[in-house]
């Protein structure tokens, strides 16, 4: 191999310079600096500004920027008007991206082929940009991390509630009203399913009360959800959601006067109908259970007891909750249906009990199986025995003691009072709702 030894090649005229022929390859040994390289190819070199950055900025053609986010998040400005061949670098001076992200701003232009904010949230990251085109924008040409993944992947970014994370996913849960405010919607293509603006959602509205003595139980609490069936099924944008849970219903206290039915839950497009109050015992115009997201159950009587309240009132499919069942009277045993669940109908009362509750449905929208939406128990006359809570959280129908409330935040309807030596006993109110709400944030 011949060797060359010189200080400075010049044209000899004009003032371009060809190193080779088509074809050839010029090699740089390792361990050799290009100096003031200019332009190479079109490509700018960087010159690297070592006075670290600690605030908000904007930064400038082939300039590279010690970025320290260890006090607080800090947002880089991209130039508004590059040119083909720009170039930038920005490095994580304290390794603490992944703690207070960088953010940078494309100023009205691109980045990897999207409009959106380029977060970069990787400990120790350092990145080299290029300006290529207004169709691609800046384009990274160097990632020191592998997660820095080519189409920068954002998700969504939201408050509210009480707030978890089950492995890349962050569920807000909402046991009382209040706001899911979201700030940021994603640009990753697939994910979750359905879109990068997309939730999973439970919605489960206030059960209804138990009714009086010899009662029906009370109906669940409409019971509305997206996962695991449907995931991603509802599409959210950047603003304040107010999120409404409902509140159980009150028992029945007397004969003559129906308890509450639960109120409404809602998130967004999302509302589920309180469950309906359970029949009273039999005579008098309150004897027969009320429609609701599940149906109340129908009062117990002696031969003159009512029926049960249908469930999935206002209609939504899939169903949002079931009938309630049918009292049973006879001149010495007689009780009340129980009230219907998010997945059975409530039970019909029989001569040694009142009716069970309907059974809700198991979720794991939290990361953890819990059931939600169960239908009271109806209440009986002794020695005939208050039916089964529905499970997820429906209350226990009695049999002039013995009956419970359903349980908070479940949407369980109450179970219903019983009757013994001529004394009555008064409905158990129904349990709240709740508004779960799970997203893929990383």
């Amino acid at each position: 191999m011949s060797e060359f030894k010189t200080n400075k090649i010049s044209p000899r005229k004009g003032t371009t310079q060809t190193i080779g022929d088509s074809g050839d390859t010029v090699s740089i040994p390792s361990g050799v600096t290009l100096s003031n390289a200019g332009t190479i190819s079109g490509i700018q070199k960087i010159d690297w500004d070592t006075t670290k950055k600690t605030s908000a900025f904007t930064a400038v053609n082939q300039t590279g920027y010690f970025v320290d986010t260890t006090s607080a998040a800090i947002t880089v400005t991209f130039p508004a008007t590059p040119s083909a061949g720009n170039v930038i670098g920005l490095k994580d001076y304290a390794n603490t991206f992944d703690t207070n992200n960088l953010t940078i701003n494309p100023n009205g232009n691109k980045i990897q082929g999207l409009t959106t904010n380029f977060i970069v949230s990787d400990e120790g990251a350092a990145l080299n940009f290029i300006y290529v085109d207004a169709t691609r924008g800046w384009v990274l040409t160097d990632a020191s991390k592998a997660s820095d993944i080519s189409e920068n992947a954002t998700f969504i970014v939201a408050t509210g509630g009480t707030e978890t994370t089950c492995g890349d996913f962050k569920i807000h849960t909402f046991n009382s009203p209040g706001t899911f405010c979201v700030s940021q919607i994603g640009n990753a293509p697939t994910v979750p399913t359905g879109g990068p603006s997309n939730v999973d959602y439970l919605v489960v509205a206030g059960g209804g009360g138990g009714g009086y003595s010899s009662g029906g139980g009370g109906g669940a609490g409409g019971y509305r959800n997206s996962y695991p069936t449907a995931c991603g099924a509802l599409t959210i944008t950047t603003t304040a959601y107010p999120i409404t849970v409902g509140g159980g219903g009150a028992g029945g206290a007397s004969e003559p006067v129906y308890g509450g039915c639960g109120s409404n839950s809602q998130f967004s497009i999302i509302t589920s109908a309180g469950g309906g109050v359970g029949g009273n015992t039999g005579g008098g115009g309150t004897k027969n259970g009320k429609a609701g997201g599940a149906g109340g159950g129908g009062g117990g009587g002696a031969f003159c007891g009512g029926a049960g309240g249908a469930g999935n009132t206002p209609p939504v499919s899939p169903p949002q909750g079931n009938n309630g069942g049918t009292h049973f009277g006879g001149p010495v045993s007689f009780g009340g249906g129980g009230g219907g669940g998010a997945t059975v109908v409530g039970g019909n009362a029989s001569a040694p009990k009142g009716g069970d509750g309907g059974a809700g449905a198991p979720n794991s929208i939290t990361g953890s199986a819990t059931s939600y939406a169960g239908g009271g128990g109806g209440g009986a006359n002794a020695p005939a025995s208050g039916g089964s809570a529905g499970s997820g959280g429906g209350g226990t129908g009695g049999n002039g003691s013995g009956a419970t409330a359903g349980s908070a935040n479940t949407g369980g309807g109450g179970g219903a009072g019983g009757f013994v030596g001529g004394c009555n006993a008064v409905g158990q109110a129904g349990g709240s709702g709740i508004v779960i709400i799970r997203y893929k944030y990383q």
